[in-house]
């Protein structure tokens, strides 16, 4: 159930809510007339602008502007891409097109300055100004500058500089209303502009020139105080370095100090010694051992002593066989095999000494060689402290040498590019003297005056639209005004009275009310309410009508209806009638009790009425009392139901208190006739009162001027001469 209830809600508010189209083109309908107006006052405005307009001839001069790096030096880092600076190069040469320079530049060339027509041409001419004033035909020599700034404003003002997008093309449009002087500017902007951009590079190279000699002297004088420097500094800390073949990448002649090579010289005559040390000490060692030295082995006569002595041994062996020892021979041989031996021996000893002596003069040498490395090596530290500061210096020598070198090569180059001019700026297309004017276009301007008239027209025609506070549409009741809707009664037109148009069974006014009876019904649990009142905000707004059609409307189903007219300020029921209002409501408020006597009957309408009676000089205080709850009482019992027509509610007290009486309370409100907040106020009086309100009736309703499309079908079924189909 809560589903169904949410979805019934739902489908509510989409119909409620209106289709934006239609509302728009609903809002065009009614207001079509202030549209239409202001589209014709567009139209007239611009076919009077155009005609007014003095025709203007354009020409276009095409010119392709090139990008290129301008560089004065080489260093990279300074340097930004190319393709970043891409979009502000050409900026720049577009605004460069439209510099007062130029354009002053221009009118000086042409001889527009001193030219009385261009500016009367332009309506510059302005002869209270001394620089304007003329002796004979042309101006005075004095205010020449002042006519140079304004003819260069002039140009501008005219000028059109319009780049072709995606390309290197730019063209320069110039309008002006004569087509000779229009081509003249075009093409001499473009001329103009190429010799001025040549012109700003000469400037440029001979600008380089001198800040790169002036750079150039700057830097001679640092390099040659760092020479100085290095020099000095060579000198107070005895530093002598001797110059080295070429070497590096750079091909650089890189500098060696003398004790580097005194030290790697006796590095290697130490690392000799070492090794003739260690050759002798081994041969030494040898000849200690039993005489097995090399130098013994190759002696020859240590070797002819011992080879004497093998042979005395093998004479002495050969004797031992056949003779003693102590054989005198023998013995002699022994004696000589002796002395042999201690000659031998005194040969080895000899040699011995000799290895010593060498190996000891060989320690020597080395030990010699080595305390002098290390003096080298101390000295060779102590060098390396000193030349930090050194290289320090170097390095600044060989910084300064370096960017000497780098300006003084830019600076040749420059000399040399300096008499080629390479321009990137050339004319595509010259102007030619347009045909045809360029301006005014007649068509163009009507079809932007219908246009901006439209646009202006319906804004016009929204805003109006949001400022009216008219209820106009049937939707409005409910979502402005929280009213329920009982129906909508359209506007009656022609010379039939409401009264006739209610007789007439087969009238649009007849069906309207009789679908405002059929929702009536469902206001109360026992269907239509016993008594109700119509009451509105204010006079004029259809409630008479209204509540004589429901009276009406109700006698034709069978019952019996009695309309009282409650508005004794103003009243009309006694028109229905065709009786005066001698006797009526009044009557019976003021203590008068024969209701039959304050009655009249329409026959042709199947209802009775009560006028309002005599007209009380305060109607309101009768209504204070009892006797209104009274009177409906009574005719209660002989009708079944009781209209009262009550006077409207702003201003009065007689309605709120005539519907504190009733079961509730019908409210007609006229389309397109008060105000939301009029009818807010007066609904809220009524509320105050206790009153219930059953809903609204929306009178005086015209289908076409709705914004939300609602569309009013009761003649639906007759043909166009009113019989049913």
């Amino acid at each position: 159930m809560r589903n169904q209830h949410a979805s019934s809600e739902g489908e509510d508010e989409a119909e409620a809510r209106p289709n934006l189209l239609k509302y728009y083109v609903r809002v065009a309908r009614r207001r079509k007339w202030l549209i239409a107006g202001i589209t014709a006052a567009f139209v007239l405005l611009g076919l009077l602008i155009s005609f007014l307009m003095t025709p203007q001839y354009t020409a276009t001069a095409t010119i392709e502007i090139s990008r290129e790096t301008d560089q004065v030096t080489t260093f990279q880092s300074v340097e930004r891409d190319v393709s970043i600076g891409d979009q502000e190069f050409y900026q720049t040469q577009y605004g460069l097109l439209r510099s007062a320079t130029l354009a002053e530049r221009i009118a000086t060339q042409l001889g527009l300055v001193d030219d009385p027509a261009f500016f009367e041409m332009f309506g510059a001419l302005n002869e209270e100004n001394p620089a304007f004033e003329l002796n004979g035909d042309r101006f005075v020599a004095e205010g020449r500058g002042e006519r140079i700034r304004k003819a260069g404003a002039i140009l501008l003002e005219n000028v059109a500089v319009q780049p072709a997008r995606l390309s290197r093309l730019v063209d320069i449009a110039f309008s002006s209303p004569d087509p000779v002087m229009s081509e003249r500017i075009a093409n001499s902007w473009a001329t103009n502009f190429i010799e001025t951009n040549l012109e700003r590079k000469v400037q440029a190279t001979a600008y380089g020139r001198e800040v790169l000699q002036r750079q150039l002297a700057e830097y001679k004088d640092r390099l040659d105080e760092s020479q100085r420097q290095l020099v000095n500094y060579a000198s107070q800390q005895g530093i002598i370095n001797l110059p080295a073949s070429s070497s590096g990448e750079g091909g650089g002649v890189q500098e060696r100090s003398i004790v580097v090579d005194n030290l790697a010289a006796l590095n290697a005559a130490l690392s000799e010694a070492t090794a003739d040390r260690i050759r002798a000490e081994t041969r030494f060692r040898q000849s200690s051992v039993g005489g097995s030295s090399p130098e013994a082995l190759a002696n020859d006569a240590i070797n002819s002593l011992r080879q004497r002595r093998a042979e005395l041994a093998a004479q002495y062996e050969n004797m031992m066989v056949r003779f003693e020892p102590g054989y005198p021979a023998a013995q002699a041989l022994q004696e000589q095999i002796s002395e042999l031996d201690r000659a031998i021996t005194v040969e080895e000893r000899r040699i011995t000494s000799s290895l010593e002596s060498g190996y000891r003069q060989a320690r020597a040498r080395e030990n010699a060689l080595q305390s002098r490395v290390n003096a080298l090596k101390d000295e060779f530290l102590d060098l390396r402290r000193r030349s930090i500061s050194y290289n320090v210096y170097q390095q600044e020598v060989e910084t300064n040498q370096a960017l000497y070198d780098s300006l003084l090569q830019r600076f040749k180059e420059i000399g040399v590019a300096g008499g080629v001019g390479v321009n990137n700026i050339s004319v595509v297309d010259a102007a030619k003297v347009p045909q045809e004017p360029s301006s005014p276009r007649l068509l163009l301007n009507l079809l932007l005056a219908i246009v901006s008239g439209l646009v202006v027209g319906v804004l016009a025609a929204l805003g109006l639209e949001q400022l009216d506070e008219a209820i106009g549409d049937p939707n409005e009741l409910k979502q402005q005004l929280g009213l329920p809707l009982l129906g909508t009664v359209p506007k009656v037109t022609g010379t039939d009275s409401p009264r006739d148009a209610l007789l007439d069974r087969k009238s649009d006014l007849f069906d309207a009310y009789l679908s405002i009876q059929t929702n009536l019904g469902f206001t109360t649990e026992h269907g239509i309410p016993k008594s109700f009142s119509v009451t509105s905000t204010r006079p004029a707004e259809g409630k008479s009508t209204t509540s004589f059609a429901l009276a009406t409307s109700l006698a034709r189903s069978g019952r019996k209806v009695i309309l009282v007219d409650g508005d004794m300020r103003s009243p009309s029921v006694h028109h229905l009638g065709e009786v005066d209002h001698d006797r009526g409501l009044s009557n019976y408020l003021a203590g008068e009790d024969d209701i039959n006597s304050l009655t009249f009957s329409m026959p042709d309408l199947g209802l009775t009425g009560m006028s309002a009676g005599p007209i009380p000089p305060n109607a309101a205080q009768l209504l204070t009392s009892n006797r209104l709850s009274n009177l409906i009482n009574r005719l209660l019992r002989d009708y079944d139901h009781v209209v009262i027509d009550s006077p409207p509610v702003m201003g009065l007290a007689d309605a709120p208190l005539i519907a504190s009486n009733v079961e509730g309370v019908i409210y007609a409100i006229e389309s397109h006739g008060i105000r939301s907040s009029q009818v807010k106020a007066a609904l809220a009086r009524l509320r105050s009162a206790n009153a219930r309100i059953f809903g609204g009736v929306l009178t005086k309703f015209e289908p076409q001027k709705s914004s939300y499309g609602y569309e009013y079908g009761y003649g639906y079924g007759r043909d166009d001469e009113g019989v049913a189909a």
